[in-house]
C-alpha cells in the first residue's frame, strides 16, 4: 500500500502538467471568417420557387419598392422584375428577382441577385442615389441609378443565363465628368472627359474608343455601380 501511494501522486502530477500544457489545435477553433460565413448562411433568404403573382415571393420583412413587367426571355409572355427593400433596416441590402411567367400565367423564380442594386443608405444614413429606375425594354432589364455618380446597366438572357450586356457609368469631380460605356458582347469601349476649364465658355471634350476584352458577367453576381 505504501508502494501504491507514491504512484498514485507521480500519475496525478502527470496529468495536471498535460493539462496545463494542452491547447486546443487550430482545426479545433473555429474561424472568424467560419462564424462570419456560419452567420451569413443563417441570414440567407429563402424565396418560393413559384407564385401567381410578385407579392408571392417576398420574404418577412420586404416589401417591393421597384417593379417591372414584360417580355425577358422571348416566349411572350411578361415576365416581372422587382427590387425588394427591408422595411426597418435602411443599410439592408436589396435583392433584385427576376420572375418568368409560365403559360398557367403563374411565375417560377429564375434569377436572384443582391448585388445587382446597391444598398440605399450608407452607415451615415446618406442616400446613395437620388433617382432609381428600372425597366424592362425590347427583352432587356435596365437598371439606372443616378446621383453625383450615374450608373446604368442593361441584362439580356442568353439560354439560361441572364448576362450583362452594357455598362454606362459617368464620374463627376473638380471641373471634369468622365464617362464610359462598356459593350461586353463586342468587347467596345468608348469613354468621354469632359474638362470644363476657368474662363472658357466651351468645355474641353476629348472622346477614344477601343476594343478590349468580352467578358461574360451573369447577372447574380455583378454590380453595375462596382463594376470599374
Amino acid at each position: 500500500m505504501k508502494k501504491l501511494i507514491p504512484i498514485l501522486i507521480i500519475g496525478f502530477a502527470l496529468q495536471s502538467c498535460k493539462n496545463k500544457t494542452t491547447k486546443t489545435s487550430p482545426a479545433e477553433t473555429p474561424a472568424k471568417d467560419t462564424l462570419a460565413r456560419t452567420a451569413d448562411v443563417e441570414q440567407r433568404i429563402i424565396y418560393p420557387k413559384t407564385g401567381r403573382k410578385a407579392i408571392d415571393f417576398l420574404p418577412n420583412a420586404y416589401e417591393i419598392q421597384y417593379e417591372a413587367e414584360g417580355d425577358l426571355n422571348g416566349d411572350s409572355l411578361p415576365d416581372i422584375a422587382v427590387v425588394l427593400k427591408h422595411k426597418n433596416l435602411k443599410t439592408r441590402q436589396r435583392p433584385v428577382l427576376v420572375l418568368l411567367q409560365n403559360e398557367d400565367q403563374s411565375f417560377r423564380l429564375d434569377k436572384v441577385s443582391d448585388i445587382a442594386m446597391p444598398i440605399e443608405y450608407n452607415e451615415f444614413d446618406f442616400k446613395l442615389y437620388d433617382t432609381e429606375n428600372i425597366s424592362i425594354e425590347n427583352g432587356a432589364l435596365n437598371i439606372k441609378l443616378y446621383g453625383k455618380d450615374n450608373a446604368f446597366g442593361t441584362f439580356r438572357y442568353f439560354g439560361n443565363d441572364l448576362l450583362l450586356t452594357v455598362i454606362e457609368v459617368y464620374y463627376r469631380g473638380a471641373g471634369e465628368q468622365e464617362g464610359i460605356k462598356y459593350d461586353l458582347v463586342t468587347g467596345e469601349r468608348s469613354t468621354t472627359r469632359t474638362e470644363f476649364l476657368s474662363g472658357e465658355d466651351d468645355p474641353k471634350v476629348t472622346e477614344s474608343t477601343d476594343q478590349v476584352k468580352k467578358e461574360r458577367r451573369l447577372f447574380e453576381n455583378t454590380s453595375i455601380t462596382g463594376f470599374f
